[in-house]
């Protein structure tokens, strides 16, 4: 059996991966589940598949599972914080990482589950933005395998050419046309955006996924991370991906070639899709995901998208462009952005403009350390958090 390690268990992508295995039970194990503070979903999930460990990121947050798993007589042993995240990832009975932990907090776990030579499922796109060359050196000395589980990463994967599973070549490819579904807010008037609320933009039209990511998703941010993401994962110039707005999320994402060949990777906006392709590569294995059925979508839309609408489109591209510590700095300063429309405390269409601030204000340096990207990230996120005090003095006292 297989032995897997999940951090972030009680996310999404976490729930939608533990689902997966539960068919395949008799072919991988739970080693380690990890989490932040979700002590409750954390304690149902040991008791359902018993893992050797379980990790909160929050020490109170141990403190209180670890109790209540000795009140039941379980074995599985609690440890805490980025240490307790680093070691389960380099245990010796792992061997898969799903990499699912939001945001910058899954870099340094999952920077370990590469040096550690796992194959590493990864779902935290923030690794490759904030540290992509890094990231992908480690990698390769430490002949770790790296299988993408965003859907559009993993579709592009499936339709790359046979070489690329293997030395990295793209021979023949001229493009990637990355979808976007456009979000909830892709027709609604540009004037009306700083209107909405967080419960609009986390009501996603096609995908069930956390807030922060359907906040990205409805700014399009989270597709200008995916812009930086494919850029490390397929060695290719952002000149050679264009996004493509496909409202019904069927079509994943497209590889066009030089002879005039698109292929396509097609199915239900389903994660359980990409997350048992990556669990059964090079084989295919069952997810549970309902059948696509063509009749019934009868047709599928495209359109280009509307920078005026995403400018976080345009930002991304600008990043990786600028490349170096860029894409950190941006992608630290939309996290607290996000946090802070989630808190009310900033308006949506303030997202862009506050990362577009913090992108201006910090020099771009490179990213060739752990240390070095932490630090950026630090100092970015202080810029947003003071951009943020700013615009939430000035709206309170427009409403006086």
């Amino acid at each position: 059996m297989k032995g897997m390690t999940i951090l972030g268990s009680t996310g999404s992508i976490g729930g939608s991966t533990l689902d997966v295995l539960a068919q395949h039970a008799g072919e991988y194990r739970i080693v380690a589940l990890t989490a932040n503070q979700n002590v409750d979903r954390m304690l149902a999930q040991c008791q359902q598949f018993k893992p050797t460990y379980a990790v909160m990121m929050d020490a109170d947050a141990a403190t209180k599972l670890d109790y209540q798993l000795q009140k039941l007589s379980s074995e599985t042993v609690v440890l805490s914080g980025i240490e307790g995240l680093c070691k389960v990832v380099a245990l010796d009975e792992t061997d898969y990482v799903m990499a699912a932990i939001v945001g910058a907090a899954g870099l340094q776990p999952t920077l370990a589950a590469a040096r550690a030579g796992k194959r590493i499922l990864l779902a935290n796109k923030e690794a490759l933005v904030m540290s992509g060359k890094l990231f992908m050196d480690e990698v390769k000395r430490h002949n770790a395998e790296l299988l993408p589980i965003d859907s559009e990463h993993n579709a592009i994967f499936q339709c790359m050419p046979a070489e690329f599973a293997h030395d990295g070549r793209t021979d023949g490819v001229t493009k990637i046309l990355l979808t976007a579904s456009g979000g909830p807010f892709r027709t609604l008037p540009v004037a009306d955006l700083n209107m909405v609320t967080p419960e609009q933009a986390c009501a996603h039209p096609n995908w069930v996924m956390g807030r922060k990511i359907s906040v990205d998703s409805a700014s399009m941010m989270n597709k200008g991370l995916e812009v930086i993401e494919a850029c490390w994962l397929f060695g290719i110039s952002p000149e050679m991906i264009q996004v493509v707005i496909h409202p019904q999320s069927v079509i994943h994402s497209m590889v066009e070639y030089t002879d005039g060949s698109v292929l396509a990777q097609l199915g239900q906006p389903d994660m359980r899709t990409p997350i048992a392709h990556a669990l059964a590569w090079p084989k295919r294995m069952r997810s549970g995901v309902e059948r696509l059925d063509l009749f019934k979508i009868r047709h599928l839309d495209f359109e280009a998208p509307d920078l005026q609408r995403f400018p976080c489109l345009r930002l991304a591209y600008e990043a990786i462009r600028t490349g170096g510590t860029a894409p950190s700095i941006l992608n630290a300063a939309n996290e607290v952005a996000v946090q802070a429309f989630l808190d009310r405390l900033i308006c949506f269409t303030d997202i862009p403009a506050l990362s577009e601030h913090v992108l201006g204000q910090l020099v771009s340096s490179n990213a060739d350390s752990l240390d070095s990207i932490i630090r950026v990230d630090n100092q970015s996120r202080e810029l947003a958090q003071e951009y943020v005090k700013r615009l939430s003095t000035r709206q309170r006292r427009q409403m006086q």
